[in-house]
C-alpha cells in the first residue's frame, strides 16, 4: 500500500513537473524534440506574422572560444537557416555577451587588465571567431554591463511576488521552496545540491540574484547594497526586455540545462507570473575529443580554438561535419572525422564543378535517362523537406543529397565521341538545389574566400592556360582517333600509339597538371577535353 501510495505521488508530481502548455497560433509542419517535456511536438508559431523569437546564451568572455562552443553555435545557425529559408519563419533571435563574472575577474587579476578591457577583447575575437564560421549575427547583441538597472528592476519584481530574500550579508536569492515542485522542469533535481561557497541560503537549491560585492570587485548600486548580478538573472532580465513575457525557442548547450536554464525558467515566471515563460527549449549535444567521454572544455584543458582549427580547415568543412550528426547528439572530433567532412565535401564541390563542365560543353558523355534523374531530383526534394521537418536531420538531409549526386555522376561519364541530344537542363536542375540546400546550411559552395587568389584575373589565366593545353593535348592524342576500322565487322583495328615525337607533349601536359594540383588548381583529363577548379591548396577531388 506505501508503495502505491509513493508510485502514485511520484506519477503526480511527474505530470506536474511535464505540464505544457500548447501555444495558440499556426501549425508550420515542423516538429521539434523539446526538453521541456522530452518529446516531440509540432512547432507552433505564435504570431500570424510568422515571426518567432529565440534567445541564447552568449559566451562569457574571458578566453578565446574554442570548438566545443563553435560546434553549439555552428548547428543552430543551421537550424535558424533552415526555419527560415525552408519553412520561410522569421526568426528574431537575440544573444547575451556575459562581460562581468567571477572568472573574468580572476583573470583580469591574472593579467593585470581591467575587467572591462578584458571583457571586450574577447569578445571582438569571439565576433571574428563567428564571422569566419559563417555564423549568421543575431539580431542584436546584447552586454549584461548594460542592463544593470534592468537588472536591479527586474530582481526587485521577483522580491515583490514573494519569491526572493535578501540575506544581512546584502546577497539576493531565489526561494526555490517558494515555487514547489515546478523547479525542476528541465532535469530530474533528486541529488542535487545546488550553488557551492555560500553559507546564507535556506536552502541549498536557492541561486544568486546579487552578489554582494567584494573588496577591489567591479560593483553596482542597488537597494541591496553595492554588487553584480548572478549569472543566471541576467538571461531572463534580458530576454524579457527583448521579448516580454513569452518566449518561442530558448537555445543552448545541454551542458546549459542545469542549473542555467533551469533557474532562467524558475525568475522568469516567477518575474512575469506566468505557467510558462518559454516554449521551446532545445539542447545540442557535446563535442567530445575522439575516444573521451569528456566534453570539450577549457577546465580541462582538452580544447582547440577556433582561430588554430581555421589553419587547417574550413569553414565549409566544419558545418559539414556538423551536419552529419543530428544535432541534439554528441559529436566525436577527430582527424578522421574531420577527413570524412571533408571528403564528403570534396564529392558535391566535384559533382558541381562537373555537372556545370557538362552544361558548358566542356564534359563530353553519352546520352542520359533523363527521365530518370528528373524523378530522382524531384524524390530528393521531397525526402530532404520531410526530413528537415523531422527535428532537423541534416544526417538524413544530406544521405539524400549524395544519392542523388551518385546517381548524377552515374551518367556523368566522359566519352570520347558522343551520339544523341545531351541533357544540359536536368543537370542545370541538380546543380542549382545542391547549390541552394547547401546555401541553406550554410556551406557556400561558390565561395571563393577559401582559396588562395580569386581573382578575375587568376581565373581567366588558368582558363586561358587549360585551353592551351588541351589544344596540345587533343593534337598529341589526335592519332588514336584516326585508328583505322575493320572493312568487314566496322569495328577498330588495334589503335596505333602516338608517334614518338608527340610522347614528349603528352608527358609535359601531365607533369603541368601535376605540378599544379598542389598550388590549387585541380584539373581534370575527360577523354580529349580538360575541366579544371581552383580548390583549397593541397586538397585533392573526386573525379
Amino acid at each position: 500500500w506505501k508503495f502505491l501510495v509513493t508510485l502514485k505521488t511520484l506519477i503526480s508530481w511527474f505530470r506536474a513537473e511535464r505540464k505544457w502548455i500548447k501555444p495558440a497560433g499556426f501549425d508550420t509542419g515542423v516538429k521539434t524534440y523539446n526538453s521541456l517535456t522530452k518529446f516531440s511536438y509540432m512547432y507552433i508559431n505564435v504570431t500570424r506574422s510568422s515571426v518567432t523569437s529565440r534567445y541564447s546564451c552568449g559566451p562569457t568572455v574571458y578566453d578565446h572560444a574554442h570548438l566545443g562552443h563553435a560546434c553549439s553555435y555552428v548547428r543552430f545557425d543551421i537550424l535558424q537557416r533552415i526555419l527560415s529559408r525552408i519553412f520561410e519563419i522569421n526568426v528574431i533571435h537575440v544573444m547575451v555577451i556575459t562581460d562581468i563574472d567571477d572568472k573574468i575577474i580572476q583573470r583580469s587579476l591574472e593579467q593585470n587588465i581591467s575587467p572591462t578591457v578584458l571583457a571586450r577583447m574577447h569578445e571582438e575575437e569571439f565576433k571574428r571567431d563567428m564571422q569566419a564560421l559563417r555564423v549568421l549575427p543575431p539580431a542584436v547583441y546584447m552586454r549584461v554591463t548594460d542592463n544593470i538597472p534592468q537588472i536591479v528592476a527586474f530582481i526587485k519584481r521577483i522580491i515583490g511576488n514573494g519569491h526572493a530574500y535578501v540575506t544581512s550579508q546584502g546577497n539576493v536569492y531565489f526561494d526555490t521552496q517558494s515555487i514547489g515542485n515546478r523547479y525542476g522542469k528541465l532535469v530530474n533535481l533528486g541529488g542535487i545540491v545546488g550553488e557551492l561557497g555560500a553559507q546564507d541560503k535556506r536552502d541549498p537549491r536557492d541561486f544568486a540574484l546579487w552578489k554582494a560585492s567584494k573588496p577591489h570587485e567591479p560593483h553596482w548600486e542597488s537597494p541591496w547594497g553595492q554588487g553584480r548580478p548572478g549569472w543566471h538573472i541576467e538571461c531572463s532580465t534580458i530576454a524579457s526586455s527583448v521579448f516580454g513575457s513569452q518566449l518561442d525557442i530558448h537555445s543552448g548547450g545541454i551542458d546549459l540545462a542545469f542549473p542555467h536554464h533551469e533557474n532562467e525558467i524558475a525568475q522568469s515566471e516567477a518575474y512575469h507570473q506566468c505557467e510558462q515563460w518559454g516554449n521551446y527549449f532545445l539542447h545540442s549535444g557535446h563535442l567530445h575529443l575522439k575516444g573521451s567521454v569528456e566534453k570539450m572544455s577549457k577546465s580541462l584543458k582538452n580544447y582547440v580554438t577556433i582561430k588554430d582549427f581555421l589553419k587547417s580547415y574550413t569553414a565549409n568543412e566544419f558545418r559539414l561535419f556538423c551536419l552529419l550528426t543530428r544535432y541534439r547528439s554528441a559529436i566525436d572530433y577527430s582527424d578522421a572525422s574531420m577527413n570524412e567532412a571533408r571528403s564528403t565535401l570534396s564529392t558535391i564541390s566535384a559533382f558541381c564543378h562537373n555537372a556545370q563542365a557538362y552544361m558548358q560543353g566542356h564534359l563530353q558523355c553519352q546520352p542520359t535517362e533523363e527521365g530518370i534523374l528528373w524523378e530522382r531530383l524531384s524524390a530528393t526534394q521531397s525526402s530532404v523537406r520531410k526530413a528537415l521537418a523531422d527535428d532537423f536531420d541534416t544526417p538524413k538531409t544530406v544521405d539524400a543529397i549524395m544519392s542523388l549526386i551518385h546517381h548524377g555522376n552515374c551518367q556523368l561519364q566522359p566519352a570520347t565521341k558522343v551520339d544523341g541530344q545531351r541533357s544540359a537542363a536536368v543537370f542545370g536542375a541538380m546543380l542549382s538545389y545542391v547549390r541552394e540546400i547547401m546555401g541553406v546550411f550554410g556551406v557556400d559552395l561558390l565561395d571563393r574566400k577559401e582559396v588562395h587568389d580569386s581573382s578575375g584575373v587568376l581565373n581567366n589565366v588558368v582558363e586561358e592556360l587549360v585551353h592551351f593545353r588541351s589544344k596540345v593535348r587533343k593534337f598529341a592524342l589526335s592519332v588514336e582517333d584516326q585508328a583505322p576500322q575493320d572493312p568487314h565487322t566496322g569495328s577498330e583495328i588495334q589503335k596505333r600509339h602516338p608517334e614518338p615525337d608527340r610522347v614528349p607533349l603528352l608527358k609535359d601536359c601531365d607533369a603541368l597538371r601535376n605540378n599544379l594540383a598542389p598550388l590549387g588548381v585541380h584539373i581534370k583529363d575527360r577523354g580529349t577535353n580538360s575541366t579544371w577548379e581552383i580548390t583549397r591548396r593541397g586538397e585533392t577531388r573526386k573525379d
